[in-house]
């Protein structure tokens, strides 16, 4: 009888999966990845709901609320994107980096501004201000947290109760801090920021879920290098809410809301009303886009489905090199099979 559980981690082959029901590392079940699933090229996230058999290996992978690819999690109620006030310094395109590709995988997202107990407080109000004034009008809930201090943790701890959620940002920000404050006991492992770059070290080599009393977070590695190559100009600008809702006055509907565009672009005459950095940010991830369009364009991206279904049930499919090659052998030892009976008959 299959069981029904969610993977706590991977390594390697091998999948941790917990079962319904169960909690605590020590009924952490190592599972590997049935065959079939190996041929469909099925590609398991941390968070998945999965189907386990007696055997130890995983048969199916449930629906997903949702996924992201970069940190590779799935079934996220909430995604908390960590920024530091300072060291490393705030920047504003990375966490609007952050934002547009969270609002691509409709994950909803908190941000969660650490190391505020580094900041003076004209410096930390003068900061503070300008966040709530570009993000709250978006829509984002804030938090203002210190590891040092526990500003903001009681706070965090409230919203996030009963939640399975990820951090996210970049390296150095105290992601893990954050935890350790949290709950000490979990003792994860901390760097401080480079000296000579102004920027922080990875410390985290995985993505784990980590069980709270009272939440769940599945612990990330830092990363910095996420770009839009995955989506189309015309695409982006509906991910930004602002430069969507000024965008439907545009007079032609494929306006990519640059100075270069056209004289009727609603938003280029509506940019005092759009945050300098998230206009800026705009601008940054188009150049990527359009460099995705490019490829697209005049190399391609189609990728051929690994299953097929008959009568209700899902099969691995053979690839079309594959089965091209087989046909080809096929008609090759039927036509080398008809010459070499004719030639016997011949012979007769």
């Amino acid at each position: 009888m299959n069981m029904k559980g969610t993977v706590y981690k991977i390594h390697s082959d091998f999948y941790y999966v917990m079962p319904d029901g169960e909690n605590g590392t020590q009924n952490l079940i190592e599972c590997k990845l049935r065959e079939i699933l190996k041929k469909q090229k099925i590609k398991i996230a941390t968070g998945d709901f999965v189907e386990v058999e007696d055997s130890n290996a995983i048969t199916k992978v449930l629906p997903r609320k949702n996924h992201c690819a970069k940190p590779n999690v799935a079934n996220l109620d909430l995604m908390l994107v960590v920024s530091a006030i300072m060291e490393p310094e705030l920047n504003f395109v990375q966490l609007n980096r952050y934002l547009i590709f969270l609002k691509y995988h409709n994950i909803p997202a908190l941000l969660c501004f650490s190391k505020d107990d580094l900041a003076d407080e004209t410096s930390l109000n003068e900061i503070k201000e300008r966040i709530n004034k570009i993000y709250k009008p978006l829509g984002y809930d804030i938090i203002f947290t210190s590891s040092i201090s526990c500003d903001g943790l009681l706070e965090l701890k409230e919203y996030i109760k009963g939640k399975t959620i990820a951090l996210m940002g970049q390296s150095g920000v105290g992601k893990s801090s954050l935890l350790n404050a949290m709950n000490p006991e979990f003792n994860l492992r901390t760097k401080s920021v480079s000296e000579r770059l102004k920027r922080g070290t990875h410390t985290t080599r995985h993505c784990e879920i980590m069980e709270f009393p009272d939440f769940k977070i599945m612990d990330t590695p830092g990363f910095s290098k996420l770009t839009f190559d995955f989506i189309l100009p015309k695409d982006l600008g509906g991910l930004f809410d602002e430069i969507r809702t000024l965008g439907t006055e545009c007079r032609y509907s494929d306006c990519l809301h640059t100075e270069e565009s056209n004289s009727e672009c609603n938003v280029i005459k509506n940019l005092d009303n759009i945050d300098i950095s998230r206009y800026e940010s705009y601008l940054e991830f188009l150049i990527e886009a359009k460099k995705y369009k490019e490829k697209v364009t005049y190399e391609g991206v189609k990728i051929e489905s690994t299953t097929k279904t008959h009568s209700n049930k899902e099969f691995a499919k053979i690839s079309s090199k594959k089965r091209g090659y087989s046909r080809k052998r096929t008609k090759q030892n039927t036509k080398e099979a008809l010459i070499e009976t004719i030639l016997e008959e011949e012979d007769v």
